[in-house]
């Protein structure tokens, strides 16, 4: 059976908006830090740039 501790809340921010100079979105999610070691990248709507961007895991 798999642990409590497993599971860690991370955020993702858009990679795209920075290099604009416009708003980064962001969004929270869960990912198994046993099973998942490398960082989260995400394509994910941003409402400013109002398309789909990549998104990458922020600490």
């Amino acid at each position: 059976m798999a642990k409590k501790g497993d599971r860690v809340i991370v955020t993702l921010e858009c990679t795209e908006a920075r290099k604009e100079g416009k708003t980064p979105s962001r969004y929270s999610t869960t990912k198994n830090k046993r099973k998942q070691t490398e960082r989260l990248e995400l394509r994910k709507y941003n409402p400013y740039l109002k398309k789909y961007t990549l998104h990458k895991e922020i600490k």
